[in-house]
Formats: structure tokens, C-alpha cells, sequence
């Protein structure tokens, strides 16, 4: 179903699948690349159209083919992936529309499902509509051994994905997103995946990133989330829902000018003056995580650079300008006492 989460559920994988050395990837969106063109840099090869996407799945069969042939040759057993010789990963986004719009793909994506584990030609089929159509008259779904199912209109819907029975037995689980599951969780995270830029992507494949949330946030986060609630029933019929985390006491998105005067108020009631913006946040961030001894590479995953120049020579401004590590490492050695 429409906003279940399925696109942040394949969004997810992608940025896993792009970060493998010994991974091809290619993909099909049918919606002529809505989806995934954002990912298309990462991507291999991007089919959009029911012909690419069936000469696609062709070509998959025949290196599944050749690679059968390879293994016996070699009397091995499985195709064991490596930067020389990759796994070839088919993530298809949306499955229900491959069916319909592309029935002849259906049979390479049959024979992938049943014949590609061993040499390493695998398929991820994502779809909003789970329908007995779309899944449950090909070979695709019973050879799905790993399944993953967000939330559904109707419980015969979790059966069809996970298998019959699954959802009386409580085998159905499914994500939601905080202002439903609630605040009464010990860990929480943000999910960076796609960006307010041009075609919706990050600026760097490093900067797709999850990140978990210090108790701290998750707990200023409970408190915003209520004082907004406050805000919603004040408002009453002037509430515009935009289902923001961050909005005007209307539910309107705020302008960067309110954030920026919002945040130098902040400043000037902490006594550290106005000459602030919010981007200094994120100097003040790698400083304190640096000053705290933590190394320079985690830093620059933590903040989504692509390498640890741009970290160490724009934004880190250590708080403590002595070096005393190379004096505490001696002192540590040969004492702290002088010898003569």
C-alpha cells in the first residue's frame, strides 16, 4: 500500500548493495525511472521500459547460464563473488507493474527465482500491491526464501507475501514510523537517503547513510513531537498537515529566514552571541567527536564525507589547540617523575 514504506525499504538495500565491491547492480522501474533514477550514478544498468526491462532479464538468464556452465566446468558447487568476479543483483521496483506491463519478462524472472543462488545472479522484487496476480502465479514468491513485509491493508495480504498462516501466528512484522510505534523504544535512528537536491539524491554515495539518534535527540524529539501536538489542537481548523517534523504552529513548511532566526535566538539565550547558523552545527560536531578521540575515518562516515581531507581541513576546529597525546603516550611509558 501506497506510503508503507516500501520505497525507504529498497532506497535502504540500494545504498548497502552500492557500498559492495564484488556486487553488479542493475535495476527495473517501470514508472520510467521515477524511483530509481536518483540511484542511476550507483547503478549498472537501469531499465525503465517493458523492453528494456525484458531484454534485461534476458541477459541476466545468459550469465546465469554461462556461470552454470562455468561451475561445472570447475566442479564447484556455488559462484563465490569477488571484485574480479561479482555477484549480479536484479532489484526490481515494481514487480505488480512488471507483471502486467511485461509478461514475457515474467519467465526469465521465473528462471532467475529458481535457478540463480548458485551462480550468484539473484533478484529483489519490491511491489505496493501484493496481489495473487502480481505474485502468486509465478515462481518468483516460492523461491523467495527472505521476505520482508511493511505494513498492509489487510491481513490476507501479509499471508500472501510471508506465507500462509503467518499473520494469525504472529508471524507478521512491520515497521512504523515513530508517530505511530511511539516514543517508548531504547534506540532510535534517521535515515539519510535522499536529499532537497535535483533529481532527489545525496550529494555523495557516502552521504546515504542511517545514523543512531543519542538519547538525547530521541528525547528533545518526545518533547517536540508533544509540544507540536499542543500546536495542532490550538490551530484546529487552520492546521495544514505536511506530516513534518519541523513546521510552523500551522503545519506549514518553514522558510530557511524563521530557521535562521530561530536558531540565533537559541544562541543569544545560551550567551554565546548571534553571529551563528544552523551549518555550524555540524563543525561544532566533528570538533567534539574529534576532541572526544574518535577516529578521523568515523567522523567523516558519521557526517557523509567521501574521504577524511575535507573533515580534517574545513571542519574540524579542535577545542583544545595542544597536542598532548605524544605527551601523555611517554609519560605513560617512562612515568611522569623526573630521572636526575
Amino acid at each position: 500500500m501506497s506510503g508503507a514504506g516500501k520505497s525507504g525499504g529498497v532506497n535502504v538495500l540500494l545504498g548497502e548493495l552500492t557500498a559492495c565491491q564484488d556486487v553488479i547492480l542493475w535495476a527495473i522501474d517501470l514508472k520510467r525511472g521515477m524511483e530509481l533514477q536518483p540511484w542511476a550514478s550507483c547503478i549498472d544498468r537501469l531499465a525503465t521500459t517493458p523492453q528494456e526491462a525484458e531484454a534485461l532479464l534476458g541477459d541476466a538468464v545468459v550469465i546465469l547460464d554461462g556461470r552454470a556452465d562455468d561451475l561445472t566446468r570447475r566442479s564447484a558447487r556455488v559462484w563465490e563473488p569477488s571484485p574480479e568476479r561479482p555477484a549480479l543483483i536484479i532489484v526490481v521496483d515494481e514487480y505488480a507493474e512488471l507483471a502486467s506491463e511485461a509478461p514475457r519478462a515474467i519467465d526469465y524472472a521465473d528462471s532467475i527465482a529458481s535457478r540463480g543462488r548458485a551462480p550468484a545472479v539473484n533478484l529483489i522484487a519490491a511491489t505496493q500491491r501484493p496481489s495473487k496476480d502480481a505474485m502468486g502465479k509465478s515462481a518468483v514468491r516460492s523461491q523467495m526464501d527472505v521476505r520482508l513485509c511493511f505494513r498492509v491493508r489487510e491481513p490476507r495480504d501479509g499471508d500472501l507475501v510471508l506465507g500462509q498462516g503467518m499473520v494469525k501466528t504472529g508471524g507478521l512484522k512491520v515497521w512504523h514510523p515513530v508517530t505511530e510505534a511511539g516514543f517508548k523504544h531504547k534506540r532510535f535512528a534517521i535515515y539519510v537517503w535522499r536529499a532537497d537536491r535535483v533529481g532527489g539524491d545525496t550529494k555523495t554515495r557516502k552521504s546515504r547513510r542511517t545514523l543512531e539518534l543519542p538519547k538525547l535527540a530521541a528525547e528533545a524529539l518526545r518533547q517536540h513531537h508533544t509540544r507540536q501536538a499542543a500546536h495542532k489542537l490550538k490551530a484546529g481548523e487552520a492546521w495544514q498537515d505536511h506530516n513534518l517534523v519541523f513546521c510552523t504552529n500551522v503545519g506549514t513548511p518553514l522558510d530557511a529566514a524563521n530557521v535562521r532566526r530561530a536558531f540565533r535566538n537559541i544562541t543569544k539565550n545560551a550567551g554565546i552571541g548571534t553571529d551563528w547558523t544552523p551549518r555550524e552545527l555540524r563543525h561544532s560536531f566533528v570538533s567534539i567527536m574529534s576532541d572526544q578521540g574518535v577516529p578521523i575515518e568515523t567522523i567523516a562516515d558519521l557526517v557523509g564525507h567521501a574521504g577524511t581531507s575535507v573533515t580534517e581541513a574545513v571542519y574540524r576546529h579542535q577545542l583544545k589547540p595542544v597536542i598532548t597525546k605524544g605527551a601523555h603516550t611517554m609519560n605513560t611509558i617512562f612515568g611522569d617523575k623526573p630521572t636526575g
